[in-house]
């Protein structure tokens, strides 16, 4: 679990930290969940677990890639230790030929620590680092980028502000699996006073009024849900999230269709009437219909083309 990956936007994937437990509708059909089962039984992935003989495993890769950091668990879950984090976050400051992305759902302990100066310094003692390595000019690590994942409105809603507020040199969203539209342009922020944020143009107040400039997002990531019970993803939502991106040339990613596929990618079966997504018609007048194609067959385009972009400076 700490090799080549499949995932479509990294290089590997490093699992210093195994299990996890669900917090939202986003982890209903969860992957990892389904993976850890088929080989330690029903009910283990529950069950948080630290590897520390897997730390090191980044400092021995000497080619550079991008590396998914706990793809089997949530970094900053309750039941790891703020100094096991810290280890992690040293190792990847002493691996500076990667591109660390993390990415969580646990927004609120994100925050919390990364803003900690005895955080920080946590990081330097676990390693044995130059303090200057870690703290002040070397914080936020320049090959960390941190993500949240942004199933639908509500959620971007409560993860987005947090992640804005917390230091990191790449910002990131993974809307996946995709469950409902998101409008990043209108970011819900209680701690401005009821205002929003605009998170593509980096503007904080109300459309027409904004009041002050803001953080901003780097880059957006999108997918529909794979594997069983997978819910079917409205063509519409994975094109508004690129719209609003492709209008301020923040980088998008389409990672997958996953299960369903509108008509048109190969054979499959029809969703039920019942389940029929309100998807806009298309130039004949016909409603879109999304079919159960799998997920190789459903493929990664949207509207005919794949979209793999990244943030400046990184192939």
């Amino acid at each position: 679990m700490s090799d080549a990956s499949k995932i479509e936007w990294t290089d590997a994937t490093w699992n210093p930290v195994t299990g996890c437990t669900k917090v939202s509708p986003g982890c209903d059909h969860c992957y990892a969940e389904t993976l850890h089962e088929r080989f330690h039984g029903k009910g283990s992935f529950a069950t948080v677990t630290l590897h520390p003989d897997r730390l090191d495993v980044p400092l021995r890769w000497r080619k550079p890639r991008r590396v998914f950091v706990n793809s089997m668990s949530d970094l900053f879950h309750d039941d790891v230790p703020d100094s096991f984090i810290a280890r992690i976050f040293g190792v990847m400051a002493a691996a500076q030929q990667h591109t660390f992305q993390v990415l969580t759902k646990r927004h609120g302990r994100m925050r919390a620590l990364l803003n900690d100066e005895r955080f920080r310094e946590q990081v330097f003692l676990a390693n044995n680092m130059d303090q200057g390595d870690v703290l002040g000019d070397g914080w936020p690590l320049r090959n960390v980028w941190l993500g949240v994942s942004t199933e639908d409105q509500k959620w971007a809603d409560i993860r987005i502000p947090a992640l804005l507020e917390t230091p990191a040199a790449v910002r990131w969203i993974s809307a996946e699996p995709l469950l409902g539209p998101i409008n990043l342009t209108r970011i819900a922020y209680t701690a401005g006073g009821g205002t929003h944020l605009d998170v593509v143009r980096g503007q904080h107040g109300e459309p027409g009024l904004w009041a002050t400039p803001a953080k901003r997002l780097d880059w957006v990531v999108v997918g529909g849900e794979s594997g069983p019970g997978a819910r079917p993803m409205d063509p519409e939502w994975a094109r508004s999230l690129r719209d609003q991106c492709a209008t301020v040339r923040v980088p998008f990613l389409f990672k997958q269709w996953g299960m369903w596929a509108p008509r048109g990618h190969g054979i499959g079966r029809f969703l039920p009437p019942e389940q029929l997504i309100g998807a806009p018609l298309d130039d004949m007048g016909h409603r879109q219909i999304m079919r159960r194609v799998g997920k190789a067959r459903a493929g990664r385009e949207l509207d005919g083309r794949t979209w793999d972009q990244y943030p400046a400076g990184v192939a």
